[in-house]
């Protein structure tokens, strides 16, 4: 387990190793993987999960931010990972997919937080409607990198969220445009993360969390 940068968990994890089949262009992970020649078989190390049991109280885990973990070559070892998280309820797992029908037919335990990332308006309705029947404590959306606008209203209404989380791409920066944001965190009342630098560049600082816990 590894203290994190991301300023909206506190550790990631990662028990599923390998590059992830997603290949996403902008994926930071597939470039690290690519540049220190790392092993890219897709793997799953369960001996990772142990760190749940020594994690502080109350942190946050991302589970699988290297690599997409409701893949048809990750998913059968979800069962398993989401029995190590209901076993530590001491902390907040943080699942984050690019495949929202993946989540389909799983029952996630209270401590475990569900995402979906989208980019664009396409994504974000697909979002939206698997989310819908997924029980799950908080479920939310991330839109990083934010790449084309997304109106959040009508059929595919934010309030079907408990969080949003917005950032820019880096690697090159490519920041969404002031319009594309400014809605989004102005005329809606659930709790938002605009992730830095996009905060800055825009001078919009809200960073939130699900059920009032601060960063």
């Amino acid at each position: 387990m590894n203290k994190t940068k991301i300023p909206w968990c506190d550790y990631t994890l990662n028990p599923v190793k390998g590059l992830c089949p997603m290949a996403c262009e902008y994926c930071y992970a597939r470039r690290i993987y690519k540049r220190f020649k790392w092993n890219p078989e897709i793997r799953f190390e369960p001996e990772i999960l142990i760190d749940l049991s020594v994690v502080p109280s109350g942190s946050r885990v991302f589970i699988g931010s290297t690599i997409e973990l409701f893949h048809r070559d990750t998913i059968q070892w979800m069962p398993f990972i989401l029995d190590c998280i209901k076993r530590s309820p001491w902390q907040t797992s943080i699942l984050l997919t690019k495949q929202p029908l993946g989540l389909v037919g799983f029952n996630f335990p209270d401590n475990c937080w569900i995402g979906v990332t989208a980019t664009d308006q396409r994504m974000w309705n697909e979002a939206i409607c698997a989310l819908s029947p997924v029980n799950a404590k908080v479920k939310f959306i991330s839109l990083e990198p934010y790449l084309g606008v997304v109106v959040a209203e009508g059929a595919y209404d934010i309030s079907e969220l408990d969080w949003l989380i917005i950032g820019s791409q880096t690697q090159p920066t490519r920041h969404p445009k002031y319009s594309y944001v400014e809605p989004l965190v102005r005329n809606h009342s659930i709790p938002v993360f605009v992730k830095e630098p996009l905060a800055s560049h825009y001078d919009i600082h809200r960073q939130e969390f699900p059920e009032g816990l601060e960063g």
